[in-house]
């Protein structure tokens, strides 16, 4: 089995349309894949109606968290999109996204970028609007070459020139929302140092005790040595070990299945989780 647990679509900060991804993620082999946009579930409905024959689809969110002033993304699967608590969290969050997208054009105006907020909302369309959006219009400028050159201090990385903190979700607090929801909690590309600054091994071993289920260790942003490296902290703490693409389409250069899970680890997943079921296609 060919297993990708960590995806984007236009309902975030993809390129694909929900139902585009899963066409795309069958023509690619897999035979899982979950849609994970940021802070959202508004994908859901349309990749669950185009599922093809053969591809089974999970549910799943990543979450925007903080701690001690350190950005961090929570991979949510198969927890009930409806329940009440999480849904809130996710809807302040998803509520800040326009302001502070608003405020880094300004910032960036203000750095005699002739960026506008017409053009970034018209990138996001219907998506939860982000910084990879701004991103894709400074591109567009010619101001940097990729949009991972926009990831930089001189523009939107985390403490950069043209970037706006944001309201995100304390990580104890995201695993216990998670879990209250019958989801299964797996921390992002803890050590994707290329992306700023990280949270450190110690602070992932209080998450772990605090309920969280498992690690993303084969990430394009994990070389090696840190792959290695997150495998014994795993075997230490007991935690689960997934590997995805973290795949946005065009906006990103890493393709559908670039990395993947072990079946072994995705049926536990499954197992753990109380919230929803992975969906079979039918032949969407």
């Amino acid at each position: 089995m060919r297993i990708d647990l960590h995806t984007h679509s236009t309902a975030s900060d993809g390129t694909d349309t929900p139902a585009e991804l899963v066409r795309n993620a069958a023509a690619e082999g897999l035979d899982v894949v979950a849609l994970t946009d940021h802070d959202t579930v508004g994908g859901y409905e349309e990749a669950t109606r185009a599922l093809p024959t053969g591809l089974t689809l999970v549910t799943g969110a990543e979450l925007s968290c903080r701690l001690n002033g350190i950005s961090l993304h929570m991979l949510a699967y198969l927890f009930d999109p409806v329940e009440p608590e999480l849904s809130r969290e996710r809807e302040l969050v998803r509520d800040d996204r326009v302001p502070r997208a608003q405020a880094m054009v300004a910032k960036l105006r203000e750095l005699d970028v002739p960026i506008t907020w017409e053009r970034v909302a018209e990138i996001a369309g219907d998506g939860a609007v982000g910084r990879p959006h701004i991103a894709t219009a400074l591109v567009e400028l010619g101001v940097v070459e990729s949009v991972s050159d926009a990831f930089t201090p001189d523009w939107l990385a985390d403490g950069g020139r043209a970037h706006v903190e944001k309201h995100e979700l304390d990580p104890f607090e995201a695993i216990r929302l998670v879990k209250g929801a019958g989801g299964v909690a797996v921390l992002a590309h803890p050590l994707a140092v290329k992306r700023g600054q990280c949270v450190p091994e110690s602070a992932i071993g209080e998450l772990a005790a605090a309920g969280l289920d498992g690690i993303e260790v084969d990430h394009m942003d994990h070389g090696e040595d840190t792959r290695k490296r997150l495998r014994g902290l795993a075997a230490e703490l007991g935690l689960l070990t997934t590997g995805s693409s973290d795949y946005h389409g065009s906006r990103k250069a890493c393709r559908l299945g670039e990395y993947t899970t072990d079946p072994e680890v995705y049926g536990e997943i499954v197992r753990r989780a109380t919230g929803a079921f992975p969906v079979p296609g039918t032949g969407g």
